[in-house]
């Protein structure tokens, strides 16, 4: 497992053990799910695929290219929580309602296709702006 160096806003250096899902490669969607403690039909509400989809990925099935993309998309969302949280707490976060998000929770700001407010706190958290 590597380490990462990360500085917070208040200039404090800390050691992290990450162990990031390889956005590359194909998906492991038990090992996801295991990882960020996300269940199955959660990831469904993430990627938009049937819940038939998703059980199918898990036994092993290659998802088709644009399934892939949006996987490989919410690794990279998941792998930036992880930064700012235990990661496997995120699966917890995402169902929990959050003010920054109008007391939406994030799973349903992603599923309304605003995960750009997600990314836009995680950019505000990692450099220190303020809200």
């Amino acid at each position: 497992m590597a380490t990462k160096t990360i500085k917070s806003s208040r200039s404090r250096t800390t050691k992290k053990k990450i162990s990031r899902v390889a956005v590359g490669q194909d998906l492991d969607v038990k090992e996801f799910c295991r990882r960020f403690k996300v269940v199955r039909p959660d990831l469904t509400r993430l990627t938009g695929y049937s819940q038939r989809a998703v059980d199918k990925w898990a036994a092993g099935d290659k998802p088709g290219p644009a399934a892939k993309k949006h996987l490989k998309e919410i690794c990279r969302l998941f792998d930036a929580l992880a930064d700012l949280m235990e990661t496997d707490y995120v699966g917890e976060w995402i169902k929990t309602p959050n003010e920054a998000f109008d007391g939406s929770t994030p799973l349903q700001v992603i599923e309304r296709g605003e995960v750009d407010r997600i990314w836009r706190m995680i950019y505000r958290l990692e450099t220190g702006e303020p809200v």
